[in-house]
């Protein structure tokens, strides 16, 4: 089978842990996660949060590295392939469309938070980001740079020139996924992760030694200091020095009784781990026969909670405490609003603060172009195996969907109507839908004893007998639970601003959008059900041979 003769491989098992680590390390590192644990309670988000890590995060990786490396061991790199394999059902391949749309639509808009990482980077760099000590003159600057009053207000850079331009890194961007895209897995992807992965861990240490150091920059605001960044982060109950004017501290209790809570820590998780996407079972399909994916994943993940909570939760928000105070609150549920607005005020007040803002944003961009590299690879896999077609070609299908996409999110950034509708149906309702069914494919059709025996082949370390219970009861039971809190939460509301359904039919660019996203949904669902008579094809050629 041609298939199988060309299929790429990781060069070695630490590249694969690296490229898997970059899939899931990126900007929900840095700004979401220490945001939302400050925004509720530290203490208690933290418990929903290793609830959520060891109940959803870490069963579904593993089933992912499993299924992937199973659908590997029969030729397929790609999520419909695999689940055909896995599933002898007609509708199996048809659910990789949600591995299919997932990391490429949120690939069109990822790419251009990206763009502004690598923008900030840049203005450090030549000083332009210095606009003394009036923190409005940050805010404005962002607003107008990403086009937040008017559609197309990013297109118009006056004054500013280049370095002023959201379009002008976008395509940068673009150019620099798409290259490394195209060189393959193992001299793109797993080479360019081999290096960005140390840089950004470096970046990060240095950034945490200078936050870890400023003590009590203005004397005349003692309260304001590291150990209180520190406690307002992660103490389960706010002391005084930590609340805002006016607000009512919540004990630590109340903190639990929270649902939204739990679901924004189920959420974080998602993204975090970056299971749920597509991601992690098309990068298991290319490890090798005996590699030990049970370690392999273990330490992806656990790379990944060390940037997270460690780094991530130690450098951002103590960061911006202790020069902006607990009002800061009021920012902490827009990691935008945190990253691009706030921290950059925080930089021109600290000590050589144009190199730490530089060292600072471009570890967000390595951070974010790690993640939006492992967005593309799904897609071009299901090109590529599916129908024949070489990877020049698979890069240029790709390229112009995702363009397409990304033009819009540009054009229509009023508000971030395009982004937050990308993001909510595509990067919310759309994971959950994908989470549960691989997990119900592992627990329940790829069975667990065969999915356990594919996971301890090769291993050096053992998993827990348990966690193949955990896996096939508790998994699907907590992604039930929380997913209908999430829809009563965002569909049974009285507030119409609130609901999701409503702006679909009277909101032209969130309707416009919703039609896009199904237009490419019924694209790869074609490309599906070709690949799949090729695969047959192929498969019917085989059995006459061996006949």
């Amino acid at each position: 089978m041609q298939q199988r003769k060309q299929r790429e491989t990781w060069t070695t098992r630490l590249g694969a842990i690296l490229a898997v680590t970059g899939s899931a390390v990126g900007l929900g590192n840095f700004l979401r996660f220490p945001g939302l644990a400050a925004q509720y309670g530290g203490g208690a988000f933290m418990v929903a949060y290793v609830c959520a890590f060891l109940f959803l995060g870490l069963p579904i990786a593993f089933a992912e590295w499993a299924m992937g490396r199973y659908g590997g061991m029969h030729g397929h790199n790609s999520s419909p392939g695999i689940y055909r394999v896995i599933w002898k059902n007609r509708a199996a391949p048809y659910f990789g469309v949600l591995a299919m749309i997932v990391p490429v639509g949120i690939y069109m808009y990822y790419v251009y938070i990206e763009s502004w990482c690598l923008a900030y980077a840049t203005r450090y760099l030549f000083g332009a980001m210095n606009f003394g000590a009036d923190a409005e003159r940050y805010k404005q600057f962002f607003e107008h740079f990403v086009g937040l009053h008017a559609h197309g207000e990013s297109l118009s850079t006056p004054g500013e020139g280049l370095l002023g331009s959201a379009v002008f890194f976008l395509v940068i961007c673009f150019i620099l996924n798409f290259i490394l895209i195209y060189r393959g897995l193992s001299k793109g992807i797993e080479w360019f992760c081999r290096w960005a992965m140390p840089a950004l861990v470096i970046c990060a240490v240095i950034i945490l030694i200078r936050v870890l150091t400023l003590g009590t920059p203005d004397p005349t605001k003692p309260d304001q200091n590291v150990l209180n960044g520190l406690g307002y982060l992660w103490n389960p109950v706010k002391t005084p020095a930590m609340l805002a004017p006016g607000e009512v501290p919540k004990s630590f209790w109340e903190g639990l009784a929270d649902p939204e809570m739990w679901m924004k820590a189920a959420g974080q998780i998602f993204f975090s781990l970056s299971v749920g996407f597509g991601i992690i079972i098309t990068y298991a399909s290319y490890v090798k026969k005996d590699d030990d994916i049970a370690l392999s994943s273990l330490t992806a993940c656990a790379g990944n909670e060390f940037c997270e909570v460690v780094l991530g939760g130690l450098i951002t928000v103590p960061a911006a405490f202790v020069f902006l105070g607990p009002q800061i609150g009021s920012q902490l549920s827009n990691p935008f609003a945190l990253g691009f607005m706030a921290l950059p005020n925080v930089f021109n007040q600290m000590p050589l603060g144009q190199l730490f803002g530089f060292l600072f944003f471009f570890l967000l961009f390595l951070a974010a172009i790690t993640s939006s590299l492992s967005m593309l690879q799904p897609a071009v896999a299901l090109l590529e195996e599916g129908l024949g077609l070489n990877r020049r070609a698979s890069v240029a299908v790709l390229g112009f969907i995702t363009a397409v996409g990304s033009a819009g999110v540009v054009i229509f950034s009023k508000d971030f109507v395009a982004l937050d509708t990308l993001d909510f149906w595509i990067g919310t309702f759309a994971i959950y839908l994908l989470a549960t069914f691989q997990t119900i494919l592992f627990g329940w059709v790829l069975g667990l004893e065969k999915g356990m025996a594919e996971l301890r082949r090769g291993a050096e370390i053992k998993i827990p007998e348990f966690y193949k219970y955990i896996i096939k009861y508790v998994t699907p039971l907590y992604l039930l639970v929380v997913f209908l809190l999430w829809l009563r939460q965002n569909f049974v509301v009285t507030s119409p601003e609130q609901n999701r359904i409503r702006p679909l039919f009277t909101d032209p660019v969130v309707g416009g959008l919703a039609i896009f996203i199904l237009a490419v949904g019924i694209l790869f669902a074609l490309l599906i059900a070709q690949s799949v008579k090729n695969w047959r094809r192929i498969e019917a050629s085989q059995e006459e041979v061996v006949i």
